[in-house]
């Protein structure tokens, strides 16, 4: 069995380009929350997307434990345009509406979630048997859990879009996935997608 565990990052900063905005002074304060969710887990490696917010969610734990965190760019955050997008909720329901939908210069969710699981399918075979932490993004991770679970859409995107941090459960039999849990780290609840 290999054991994923992806943690969205915790509340970020708005005062830098989307590769470079670290977390805000809750986000720094939230990331424990991360750390005492992987405490147990026996994690072996601590991947992240390369986002400045996502490694710094992650990097706490990562240095408790004298590891580094290890920066996988496809597992970055979708890239939504070159202009700034006035209504982003009805951008973001009618990208879940219509997977190939994206403005100029950005991306569709169909396209983030071709090279997020490309990169998943590489840490599955460099780390099989393992357990591992990637610090990643909301929409990002949400067109993971569709893959595997196709039934998961905006109104699932949606309830997930406060919760800063959140961590995702993914367990896999060689490639095949075979549970996939939400874990709310503020409330401590539990939503089995598979």
């Amino acid at each position: 069995m290999t054991d994923l565990y992806f943690i969205r990052h915790a509340e970020s900063r708005y005062d830098a380009d989307d590769r470079t905005r670290g977390l805000s002074d809750k986000g720094l304060r939230d990331r424990a929350l991360s750390a005492e969710f992987l405490a147990d887990k026996s994690v072996d490696a601590v991947l992240s997307s390369p986002y400045r917010r996502a490694v710094e969610t992650v990097e706490v734990f990562a240095e408790e434990r004298g590891m580094k965190v290890l920066p996988v760019e496809d597992f970055r955050e979708r890239c939504i345009a070159d202009v700034w997008v006035e209504d982003f909720r009805e951008f973001t329901r009618r990208q879940w509406e219509d997977h190939d939908y994206k403005r100029d210069g950005g991306e569709s969710l169909r396209e983030v979630q071709r090279r997020n699981i490309a990169a998943l399918t590489d840490v599955l075979r460099q780390y099989a048997g393992k357990t591992v932490a990637v610090g990643t993004h909301g929409t990002a991770l949400s067109t993971i859990i569709q893959y595997f679970v196709p039934s998961f859409g905006w109104e699932d995107f949606d309830r997930i879009c406060g919760k800063m941090p959140w961590a995702v459960h993914f367990v896999f039999n060689g490639g095949r996935c075979i549970r996939i849990e939400g874990h709310d780290l503020f409330e401590g609840t539990v939503t089995r997608y598979l």
